[in-house]
């Protein structure tokens, strides 16, 4: 195989240790080997980078073990060309492995370009993804406390959620203030009603009535305290980094106002999308590459003629949720029916869940393109789905036209062949539709056959042999035909 790196570096990371191995290929096929080992202090790892630069190797691979590589990859990348190599594409053979043997296998590896390496974005980016993940899991946080506090009422029998859209709301989290304040299990119902506001006002007796009877103990009275200062806290959280993600995104802020125009997108979908991809798509050779890396393409499963998997990758972890729910919400967007429609078509032949995941990666396709060139969001088929009815049908016709044309242009049909057969399509309709509908339903549907774009274009051929056809349709049911219809 060919040398792809003459002089690298294999990196084996631990939590408080390191094993690096050189490997230089000076000349013939044997290469040589330096071992050595270094803790994960920072003086450590600027003694290992010292030692790397005295040996002339500017080629590091690591695996990315947990984030103990971070601290590495840090002191390395501004001088290093540092590979951060995914565990599956390293992975010693089981039973003939540890440190040393880890760095120098990892060496071998990256020396014959067989390593591909994992995408790292820039620092800014990485600190933005920092706080849009914490965001992430604070969100969830948040939503498990919701439920909780929410099983704590059903607990206490308290059906107020029957009744109110949102338990969190003004007039709920009132008369539920009011409920822990009780010294015992009694209420005054015009002091429920009082606390009612707006449209809720109008359904007091059915929240009088879903609270009536609940019983509630000092202790559990004690937990739902804590569920909702716990809540509180998480909240004012996360506003806080939102406050901090606004400042950070300051610099991307034409990136974000230009994935906003994607219908579904919001600002903080776009804000996190950019934390995850990035606005330099370089390192992605196209939209594959990326659809690939955000997990939203099927494996590559196939052994003997048998696809064994089509189920999409498990990469992404933080992207495909985040575009995921953008598809949702594009799909019911009102203002632009695109993605709707396009969600309709592939839902009815492979199901609603493949569909969703259709739609999330043709916004990850449009997001490249659009950091790509710079570009608003304008898909090339937009007309299509946008165009008014009079419209699709005069297209329709002319394509129709521009088909048979084609056909005669090629020689595999003659104009009289195509001019015939359309006659006798609409010769046997006129049969079948004698025999099978009522003479006002008749009428209409021949005045439909004679405006059809296929007639349409031959007309002129066999105008007299239409009208024949409509006078024996109408002297079979003893009418005329009317003045007001007529072949166009």
């Amino acid at each position: 195989m060919k040398v792809v790196y003459q002089t690298c570096c294999g990196v084996d990371v631990h939590k408080s240790f390191l094993v690096a191995t050189i490997i230089k290929t000076s000349s013939g096929v044997q290469p040589s080997y330096q071992k050595k080992r270094f803790s994960t202090f920072n003086h450590s790892i600027l003694q290992f980078k010292e030692w790397l630069l005295e040996n002339d190797c500017h080629d590091v691979c690591m695996e990315s073990t947990g984030k103990y590589w971070v601290p590495v990859f840090n002191l390395l990348e501004d001088e290093m060309n540092v590979t951060i190599a995914n565990p599956k594409w390293v992975k010693a053979i089981k039973g003939n492995k540890d440190e040393t043997k880890d760095s120098k296998w990892i060496g071998d590896l990256f020396r014959l370009g067989l390593v591909p390496g994992s995408y790292i974005p820039c620092k800014p980016i990485r600190i933005l993804r920092e706080f849009t993940r914490n965001r992430y899991k604070l969100t969830s946080c948040r939503t498990s406390e919701k439920n909780r506090y929410q099983n704590a009422l059903t607990v206490c029998n308290v059906a107020l959620d029957s009744v109110v859209f949102d338990i969190f709301g003004k007039s709920a989290t009132s008369v539920i203030d009011y409920l822990i304040e009780q010294p015992d299990n009694s209420i005054n119902h015009e002091e429920i009603a009082s606390r009612l506001l707006r449209s809720l006002k109008k359904k007091s007796d059915s929240v009088i009535e879903s609270i009536e009877g609940y019983q509630m103990t000092d202790s559990q009275k004690y937990r739902m305290r804590l569920i909702r200062a716990h809540l509180d806290y998480i909240t004012s959280t996360i506003n806080d980094i939102d406050t901090m993600l606004n400042s950070l995104i300051a610099p991307y802020e034409n990136a974000v106002q230009l994935l906003c125009t994607i219908p579904g997108v919001d600002r903080n979908s776009a804000i996190t999308v950019i934390s995850e991809i990035g606005t330099d798509m370089t390192p992605f050779s196209n939209s594959k590459r990326l659809c690939c890396w955000a997990g939203l393409t099927p494996d590559n499963n196939e052994s003997a003629g048998k696809k064994k998997s089509v189920r999409i990758t498990r990469a992404g972890v933080y992207l495909k949720p985040a575009l995921v729910q953008v598809a949702h919400a594009a799909v019911k967007s009102d203002k632009s029916p695109y993605y709707k429609q396009k969600y309709e078509r592939i839902m009815k032949r492979r199901g609603k869940k493949r569909a969703i995941i259709a739609i999330a990666r043709m916004i990850l396709t449009a997001i490249y393109q659009m950091l790509s060139t710079g570009e608003a969001w304008n898909p090339t088929d937009l007309f299509k789905i946008d165009m008014p009815e009079p419209m699709k049908e005069k297209q329709k016709e002319k394509a129709i036209k521009q088909a048979m044309k084609l056909l005669i242009r090629e020689g595999k049909i003659s104009e009289s062949q195509l001019a015939s057969l359309l006659f006798k399509t609409i010769v046997f309709f006129c049969a079948a539709i004698r025999q099978l509908i009522k003479v006002r339903h008749l009428l209409a549907v021949l005045y439909f056959l004679s405006q059809y774009p296929l007639v349409c274009c031959y007309r002129d051929l066999y105008v007299d042999e239409l009208q024949t056809e409509l006078g024996k349709c109408c002297i079979y049911f003893s009418e005329s035909v009317p003045p007001d219809i007529a072949l166009p």
